[in-house]
């Protein structure tokens, strides 16, 4: 018999698929890797058990522990299964950025869920960052995860997302596309690409709001650069420890309203039903196709799925709200 021993064993192995009407002007393959497959809908369910197994291994997680974090969602979800499978309690603390589907996916998988406020400096001790930490303070058997700096976030790809795409590509890819929030994804599955072969190039997508790019460019982080903006999933106000500049080639931004367009084009011309972080990767590869050749192998990773927007990206009014329509 063919079965999964819980629902963790069905992580990770999600399928490569080319693109071909999205991205009709650009010369060369262009290959999504669909992490929605993930039985959490989203490539978070990879570092979320890594970041857990490796906390019990070295005993910062004990037996019927709390796990707390803050996440946007995905992460929440992730560790949501780990908790369910392992007993562990959990919660989450989020921005009110976010969807309201996210909140209530997390509640019906048994998290409880705190919200802060989104337009307050990361060291506000109203905001997400500051709230999740305080919390596991006073939590007693309780387990901070801290996704942004946490090793076993980028490990968890070095050791598995990077393996699976230089296997389904057969070596051949030149170029990886990736949004960047914790950096965990780009850094892990970049340094093995990188390893294999150093030509890679490795492109991260940005928004506006956040400081990854002038700060990878001028070694400068602007405070400038930090305003409200409505794309979930990348961009940051803080430097994550995650984020290896050095293996990140080239940062590329992309507007909320092209993330939110470019999301939904990917649903009806691709029929791949995406997230919003989705959308700004595919039009970043857009913006960048001058730099690719008839003959290069691009990936673009597809971090999760359009079930967490229903009430945003794939809502007329919430996108004539944002005068995105």
């Amino acid at each position: 018999m063919n079965y999964a021993e819980n629902i963790l064993h069905t992580i990770g192995n999600t399928p490569l698929v080319k693109l071909n009407k999205i991205t009709s002007e650009i010369k060369s393959l262009v290959l999504a890797k669909v992490e929605s497959f993930n039985p959490g809908n989203s490539i978070k369910d990879r570092m979320a058990v890594k970041m857990v197994e490796d906390a019990e291994n070295d005993g910062r997680l004990k037996p019927g522990g709390t796990i707390v974090e803050g996440t946007s969602g995905n992460t929440g979800m992730g560790l949501a299964l780990a908790a369910i499978v392992k007993g562990y309690k959990l919660i989450c603390v989020s921005t009110d950025k976010q969807s309201k589907e996210k909140f209530d996916i997390l509640k019906a998988v048994g998290a409880k869920v705190i919200v802060c406020p989104t337009d307050v400096d990361a060291n506000d001790p109203r905001s997400y960052y500051s709230t999740s930490k305080r919390i596991a303070e006073e939590t007693p058997n309780s387990w901070y995860v801290n996704q942004y700096d946490n090793p076993s976030n980028s490990k968890a790809h070095y050791f598995q997302t990077g393996p699976e795409i230089w296997k389904q590509t057969d070596g051949k890819i030149t170029h990886l596309v990736v949004g960047v929030g914790t950096g965990g994804t780009i850094s892990g599955v970049g340094k093995f690409l990188k390893e294999k072969n150093p030509k890679i190039k490795i492109w991260g997508i940005d928004t506006y709001g956040s400081v990854f790019k002038k700060f990878h460019e001028t070694g400068v982080f602007d405070e400038n650069e930090i305003y409200p903006y409505s794309t979930e999933g990348i961009g940051e106000d803080i430097l994550p420890k995650n984020v290896d500049f050095q293996i990140i080639d080239h940062f590329e931004k992309v507007t909320d309203k092209d993330a939110a367009i470019y999301t939904r084009k990917l649903a009806k011309e691709e029929g791949i039903f995406a997230g919003n972080s989705c959308g700004a990767a595919i039009k970043g590869v857009i913006q960048l196709k001058d730099r690719l050749k008839n003959d290069d192998v691009v990936v673009v990773i597809l971090h999760d799925s359009g079930s967490r927007y229903i009430g945003k990206i794939y809502n007329d009014d919430w996108m004539k709200e944002k005068k995105f329509l």
